[in-house]
């Protein structure tokens, strides 16, 4: 009978996170079968050590698992991907270039996002899916990613300005744009510098 509650328990707490859990998997992982694979491993061990969890936010914990779960999956099965993060490539953030709800409105279409949000390192895609699709507080994604609430908010910044680039990006074709830009001195609007 304990074991009957023990899995009513963590059916109750897990369950109502598992589209959380397969958004993030998908997000870090870039692929739904590997997303799907990753999900049932952390769901298998989360049941395995649910006598270790001592009440608090059960999404939180599942999702750390799930994170967990991510990176050790992705470290096995594509070393190259997971060494790549660590390569920082310089970008000059480009204040004029719109913010990413705006780039997604004026295309029409969220595939242009996820296109961008695949280009971005899976420590930039973490907490970009945590904050912004699955609406989670800082406290929550320090929490699941170990790391102290101001550090989560810098990669939040950090990652914002690497997917309106990438966004601005994919939409000029893939290149940056070439032509200058001036920022107001006292708005944030851009504006074009005409050189006849």
């Amino acid at each position: 009978m304990p074991e009957r509650n023990c899995m009513g328990n963590f059916e109750q707490q897990a369950l109502p996170h598992l589209d959380a859990a397969y958004n993030l998997a998908r997000g870090l992982t870039r692929n739904e079968q590997d997303a799907e694979d990753v999900v049932q491993e952390a769901y298998l061990r989360a049941f395995r050590f649910f006598s270790g969890f001592r009440g608090g936010d059960a999404r939180a914990w599942l999702m750390r698992i799930v994170r967990n779960t991510c990176y050790t999956w992705l470290h096995v099965n594509r070393p190259l991907q997971v060494a790549k993060e660590f390569e920082e490539n310089v970008f000059h953030p480009d204040s004029c270039a719109p913010n990413p709800e705006e780039a997604v409105l004026q295309n029409d279409s969220g595939i242009l996002l996820r296109k961008a949000l695949e280009k971005l390192p899976p420590s930039f895609r973490e907490v970009l899916i945590l904050r912004e699709l699955q609406g989670m507080s800082y406290k929550e994604i320090s929490d699941i990613t170990g790391k102290p609430t101001g550090t989560v908010m810098s990669s939040l910044s950090r990652a914002r300005s690497r997917l309106r680039q990438a966004l601005t990006g994919l939409k000029s074709g893939g290149t940056p744009s070439s032509s200058p830009r001036i920022v107001g001195a006292n708005t944030n609007e851009c504006m074009r510098v005409d050189h006849r």
